[in-house]
């Protein structure tokens, strides 16, 4: 039998193309009419997408899952020959390929100034709009980025512009060595190192990141009510109280600082207002989130709150003004108040426009957009020994190039929720 190589999540390797490379400085122009897309299920092991005729690239991309050992899967995996062949035709098409000179710029004249890095698939909590009731098919350790690896890749994007990392998962948590990881990035000069969180553990171990370098925190947190944070996470009703304690200690040691994530449902849209008042009593911002389409979350317009429909479940609110790049719209309750009230419309009033966020998975996929489904693999460059900051520099760069106006190159949330099965799960992604 021959050797069989298991590829991780996803695995992208890239042929160049005659046509010529594209101007980072283009100006903003509408998004392409329309996109081909193809209809692959998560499970399967090869996935091939759209081919972008003005990039100097073509992405292919497979996706075989560790756990995958049917003899239709085996036939589809690559041997150890084929990955080290691709990866060194690649190599050899990024070294003819000329140097950006602002990698992080794309076509629309988008500066990425925002990392979002992902280091766990893992998670304690099984929150129905985010992954699967029984869980997602999870990687062997060995596939996913060591430390010393996060901090490579941080350090090459502190290095071209980026001020902002946000450390999310999975459970973000449940990695190990967390705070020296959280130690090494506060090295690198960052303005901000954020983490998003469900809460759960967060308490006894706080105080340690906070002293490491952690500057913010998000709380994900989508019912006061314990006997619904149970129906809605899957899990315990006692860790609601964990995640609660979690919030008071984020607003002592992180005022201002912290923030609550809470995805808008049909169950939950009665508790906005009393979620508004948290921020009357502690110096946190309650933000409320369009539930979003996902590989396998049972996304459908029924179950769907619009901003609209958010905004008059709450009374009194009153508009702020928001920030340059702010993915979230920002309103206060009348009267004392200390923290803000925050809506991320992602659905129905888009701020693709202004985006300056890239995204690593934990098996170091960059993926330019939340909703997109090309990625390419870091991890496989880094780790081949003959590869180079260089050519790194450059298949980011290009990769940035293809990155879609809006919305990962989909027209609304109903073709988002048509292809989501292009997509992985929210939690092998990173929120």
């Amino acid at each position: 039998m021959r050797r069989v190589v298991s590829l991780g999540r996803n695995r992208v390797f890239s042929q160049l193309q005659a046509s010529r490379p594209l101007s980072s400085n283009a100006a903003l122009r509408e998004e392409e009419p329309e996109v081909v897309h193809h209809r692959p299920r998560l499970e399967s092991l090869r996935r091939r997408l759209n081919q972008d005729k003005d990039s100097p690239i073509s992405l292919k991309q497979s996706t075989p899952r560790p756990q995958d050992t049917s003899s239709s899967s085996m036939t589809n995996e690559m041997t150890e020959a084929e990955v080290n062949q691709s990866l060194e035709s690649l190599m050899k098409q990024l070294e003819a390929l000329p140097m950006p000179e602002e990698p992080l710029t794309d076509r629309f004249g988008r500066q990425h100034s925002y990392l979002r890095i992902s280091l766990a698939e893992r998670c304690n909590l099984r929150c129905q709009y985010c992954m699967p009731e029984n869980g997602v098919p999870l990687q062997p350790q060995s596939h996913l980025l060591s430390n010393d690896e996060v901090v490579r890749l941080a350090s090459w994007f502190v290095q071209n512009g980026v001020d902002k990392i946000r450390l999310t998962g999975g459970e973000p948590l449940l990695r190990k060595n967390l705070v020296d990881l959280v130690g090494n990035l506060n090295e690198l000069g960052l303005e901000q190192i954020g983490m998003t969180t469900n809460g759960v553990t967060l308490s006894r171990n706080l105080p340690d990141l906070v002293e490491a370098g952690l500057t913010h925190v998000n709380v994900s947190l989508d019912s006061l009510l314990p006997d619904k944070f149970a129906k809605l996470t899957r899990r315990p009703e006692s860790y609601h109280t964990k995640v609660m304690k979690a919030i008071e200690d984020c607003a002592t040691l992180l005022p201002n600082r912290t923030k609550i994530n809470c995805v808008v449902l049909p169950d939950n849209v009665d508790e906005m207002q009393e979620f508004c008042e948290l921020t009357r009593s502690m110096p946190i911002d309650v933000r409320f989130i369009e539930y979003m389409p996902f590989n396998e979350n049972n996304w459908g317009t029924g179950e769907f709150v619009s901003y609209q429909q958010m905004r008059d479940s709450i009374e009194g609110l009153s508009r702020l003004e928001d920030g340059p790049n702010d993915t979230t719209k920002w309103w206060t309750l009348p009267g004392d108040t200390m923290g803000r009230i925050g809506f991320i419309t992602s659905m129905t009033e888009h701020f693709c426009g202004t985006c300056n966020r890239l995204r690593i998975t934990a098996d170091g996929q960059l993926k330019v957009c939340l909703f997109g489904s090309t990625e390419v693999s870091l991890r496989d460059l880094m780790r081949h020994e003959e590869s180079s900051d260089e050519m790194l520099q450059k298949l980011i760069h290009y990769s940035v190039q293809r990155k879609h106006f809006k919305l990962g190159g989909h027209k609304d949330m109903e073709d988002l929720q048509d292809h989501s099965k292009e997509n992985r799960p929210m939690t092998l992604i990173g929120g």
